[in-house]
């Protein structure tokens, strides 16, 4: 992906979908020049409402705070625009903690957007290099193509070799949310992950929120006495992040430090307006392990460290598995929003079978829109390549509109406020045979109409009352169309077919009959009797 520039500067435009409200910024080319991504910058959003801030020496600057105090902060106004929720409404539930508005002070390209039952469910976007593949331009290329393909939040999951540089890349090319994990780099930062102090781990975490990092996820509820109850699962500690926590853990014989410091972790968050994404390190990684007793004793522990967040007025979400039966999943979110007390539920799928690697972006969509159905506030999308490799550009784009799907269908069945405008909008386009229309409204335009056009793929065709799949003869939208105007020369009001009037159409006797008991039969439609043919009968 290749952004183009007129005279060195971008020029952005804001697309705001007229049936959500959705806003996305994209570039917009304006000569022949091409930038490379890595040098790709979004446009500075927030700086004139973070200096005033800063400036007035204030320790703690988390929107949790301001919202406590009855402040409506300018990122709280965007978020209820966005929303269309009213300003007072979204302060008040960022104050009880039930919706997020993670913006480090650091990231002012940033353009704010909300987590949390009250607001749209949404949907985030793993990207980030390995030790083994890709590299700074691939990365900042996958961000942008996640935005483009409707990501909420983003997180840099890098954990190969100059993380901090592409972190620093995707930081500054980002308007959404940027999370990260910061034990990766931790790790990455010495020789044997062994040998990773205290005090290293923390400076870490500081360095990300001075960059910009938006939210961290830290799996601090993973304890010491936690760690035995996993012995028995099927596919252990499947949590990068956890699995290299309870290594530490048991090698030097102490508690988690993330647990014992957690203190020192709100003094980083508070100054730099950094939420904490409360990892899930003992997730299940199979269905075999789903709602076990170790995956049970972390989530109460989040709850715990939840609320001394709030103490502090740092913003939490929850993370949540994983592979979870299908039968088991509202249970899950239920525990969640009575253990952790309401912070927003954010979860990987949850996958419902283990058995499609290949196929895992539409195994954990299914679990994704249950999930939001029951309250999940955010869903971490899964690509084609879980379990099988790192994912690429495409891979990207599959995940994302699989989960996009999915919250979507999540808002519909939540009956959200506008929720289904979008699908009423298309389907009236469809009905009107109106194929560009029913491209624009799409989650992905371009390969709507790509698949449209494999076939017919002439401008005539988008005007034609018929797609290959049917052709001109069998369309039933088009027959439809052709009944719908015989019911109406025929008289055929919606309360006669129902039963309900039981004069008969045209009081002639032709048209329709009915029973005793309103059920209707129609036995001539394409014309009205006429003299002649009555005689004729």
């Amino acid at each position: 992906m290749v952004f183009r520039s007129g005279g060195g500067s971008l020029l952005w435009r804001r697309l705001v979908s007229p049936m959500t409200g959705v806003e996305a910024t994209m570039a917009e080319a304006t000569s022949t020049q091409q930038i490379p991504a890595t040098l790709f910058r979004a446009p500075d959003v927030r700086s004139a409402w973070v200096t005033p801030r800063l400036a007035s020496g204030r320790k703690n600057v988390t929107q949790m705070r301001y919202a406590r105090e009855g402040v409506v902060t300018e990122e709280m106004a965007y978020v209820s625009r966005r929303e269309s929720l009213s300003p007072e409404l979204v302060r008040g539930e960022v104050a009880r903690g039930r919706l997020i508005i993670p913006a480090n002070v650091n990231h002012t390209e940033l353009q704010p957007m909300a987590i949390g039952v009250t607001s749209r469910c949404k949907v985030n976007a793993n990207i980030g290099n390995s030790a083994v593949t890709s590299g700074i331009h691939e990365e900042v290329e996958k961000l942008l193509l996640s935005v483009k393909y409707g990501a909420d939040t983003v997180m840099d999951l890098s954990t190969g070799k100059r993380i901090h540089e592409i972190r620093e890349a995707i930081l500054r090319a980002s308007t959404v949310p940027i999370g990260t994990v910061p034990i990766y780099q931790a790790i990455e930062n010495v020789k044997d992950p062994l040998d990773l102090s205290w005090r290293d781990f923390l400076n870490v975490i500081e360095e990300q929120a001075k960059q910009g990092v938006d939210y961290m996820t830290l799996h601090a509820g993973l304890l010491w006495e936690f760690v035995p109850l996993t012995k028995n699962r099927l596919t252990g500690i499947v949590s990068r992040g956890g699995s290299l926590m309870a290594q530490w853990m048991m090698y030097h014989g102490k508690q988690n430090p993330l647990y014992t410091h957690w203190d020192m972790v709100l003094d980083i968050c508070e100054k730099y307006d950094v939420s904490l994404s409360l990892g899930d390190g003992l997730r299940p990684g199979c269905l075999a392990d789903a709602s076990d007793d170790a995956q049970f004793a972390e989530l109460k522990v989040l709850g715990e460290l939840t609320k001394k967040a709030w103490e502090r007025d740092v913003q939490v979400m929850i993370e949540g598995p994983g592979h979870v039966p299908l039968d088991q999943i509202e249970m899950n979110v239920k525990k969640q929003k009575e253990w952790c007390h309401e912070a927003p539920f954010y979860v990987l799928g949850p996958l419902v079978t283990d058995i499609a690697p290949g196929y895992d972006h539409i195994t954990s969509a299914i679990g994704a829109a249950v999930a939001g159905w029951h309250g999940t506030a955010m869903l971490c999308y899964v690509t084609p390549k879980e379990h099988l490799g790192l994912p690429n550009a495409e891979d990207v784009r599959n995940g994302l509109i699989a989960y996009k799907i999915a919250a979507h269908a999540a808002d519909v069945a939540r009956h959200r406020k506008g929720a289904r405008d979008r699908d009423d909008a298309l389907s009236r386009a469809r009905y009107a045979f109106d194929w560009n229309e029913q491209f624009r409204l799409s989650l992905d335009p371009e390969r709507a109409r790509e698949y449209h056009d494999e076939t017919l793929d002439h401008e005539h065709f988008k005007t034609a009352k018929f797609c290959s799949m049917c052709g001109p003869k069998f369309c039933s939208m088009r027959i439809s169309e052709d009944v719908k105007k015989m019911a109406d020369a025929n008289a055929l009001a919606p309360q006669r077919l129902l039963g309900l009037d039981r004069a008969v159409p045209g009081g002639d006797g032709g048209g329709c009959v009915t029973d005793g008991g309103g059920d209707v039969e129609l036995v001539q439609l394409a014309k009205k009797p006429t003299a002649a043919t009555t005689a004729a009968e």
